[in-house]
């Protein structure tokens, strides 16, 4: 039976903040701070208080899970360069973690099996990320690939009835999770994750499913 090492996980995608230290398959430690503009400031506290309330240090952890995207530009840059940061000083490899799927592990916990529901978060005022997915015996499989959608077209084509999660949400729903809690990161890095373990840092980059334009005034 393969040994469970710690995981030790990082979400940034959205405006939610959040590590957590994963010690098993059942116990784990966070913190999650949710308020904006707050990553930079408060991430590398947030995860020197997880090990130093923990019998755990950075070597002993079997690889470092991370959101990769898509979201927060600057988020996912944050997340990603501390989880580069940590996992060179200690030779750890990193599991680089589609968050819609981590979010989707999250949601699905609480589900009744066979049933639906989207995650819908906004790109831009115009646009969405949106994926569809059904809650199965074995967790939760995506029906539909995160894509970005016109914000119009995807209110022609919602259901009322659908069960729609993230921060843009039909008007009868409100259902706000538009990230996973760091926990649901490094589930899914070890339930999901084992052919994404590289120690390529220098390659990894947020995937952001869309180019962004710097404009500049003429």
């Amino acid at each position: 039976m393969e040994i469970f090492k710690p995981i030790l996980a990082i979400e940034t995608s959205e405006m939610l903040c959040s590590c957590a230290l994963i010690l098993n398959e059942n116990d784990f430690s966070e913190f999650n701070i949710r308020q904006k503009n707050i990553h930079s400031e408060k991430l590398m506290e947030m995860i020197s208080a997880l090990f130093n309330n923990s019998e755990v240090k950075l070597k002993d952890v079997g690889h470092i899970a991370v959101s990769i995207g898509p979201g927060s530009f600057t988020g996912l840059r944050i997340g990603l360069s501390v989880a580069k940061g940590l996992a060179y000083g200690a030779d750890l490899p990193l599991i680089p973690v589609p968050n819609f799927n981590a979010l989707a592990l999250q949601i699905s916990s609480y589900l009744e099996l066979n049933e639906k529901f989207i995650v819908a978060n906004k790109a831009n005022i115009t646009e969405l990320y949106v994926s569809q997915y059904q809650v199965t015996e074995h967790y939760f499989k995506q029906i539909e690939e995160v894509k970005l959608v016109n914000t119009k077209e995807f209110l022609d084509k919602i259901q009322k009835t659908d069960n729609v999660f993230g921060n843009f949400s039909n008007q009868d729903k409100k259902k706000y999770s538009s990230s996973p809690n760091a926990v649901y990161v490094g589930k899914w890095s070890y339930i999901f994750g084992k052919d994404l373990v590289t120690y390529d840092y220098d390659f990894l980059e947020p995937n952001y499913l869309k180019k962004f334009v710097v404009k500049v005034k003429k």
